[in-house]
């Protein structure tokens, strides 16, 4: 599996993208870490570098803007995987995102061992990851 991670826009705290990545690399999981960037970098940079799964870090509150811009960049790019995004997301706005198409939002409370378990296949089904909104 190959996955993206980049933290949203200006925002500047980097320690959960790292952290990410870093869980996600013990996993065998190719990492192509990008640093800040805007919806439709990360949109063209999964185009082309054939990303499998994004991860999107963002602790500025602007994730109510800058996500749906990132879905919206990737669907016209006919970029289809699933989005994950971390950081300091209410409730409420989680449940925004989701209904969106994110596939799963990592706010205060979750904890690396979540990721791991979204990533690792289940034996029981197909598809990658835990419920939505699992904690």
């Amino acid at each position: 599996m190959k996955a993206l991670v980049a933290i949203l826009g200006l925002d500047s705290h980097w320690r959960g993208a790292v952290a990410v990545a870093r869980t996600l690399r013990e996993l065998g999981v190719e990492i192509l870490y990008l640093g800040n960037q805007f919806p439709e970098e990360v949109a063209e940079a999964a185009l082309q570098e054939g990303a499998e799964l994004i991860c999107l870090s963002t602790l500025s509150g602007s994730h109510g803007e800058l996500v749906p811009e990132t879905l919206s960049a990737l669907a016209r790019r006919g970029v289809r995987v699933p989005v994950l995004v971390g950081g300091a997301i209410p409730p409420r706005d989680a449940e925004r995102l989701r209904a969106l198409g994110v596939a799963d939002v990592f706010g205060p409370g979750r904890s690396l061992e979540d990721l791991e378990a979204w990533v690792r296949p289940r034996p029981d089904a197909q598809t990658k990851g835990p419920e939505p909104g699992r904690a």
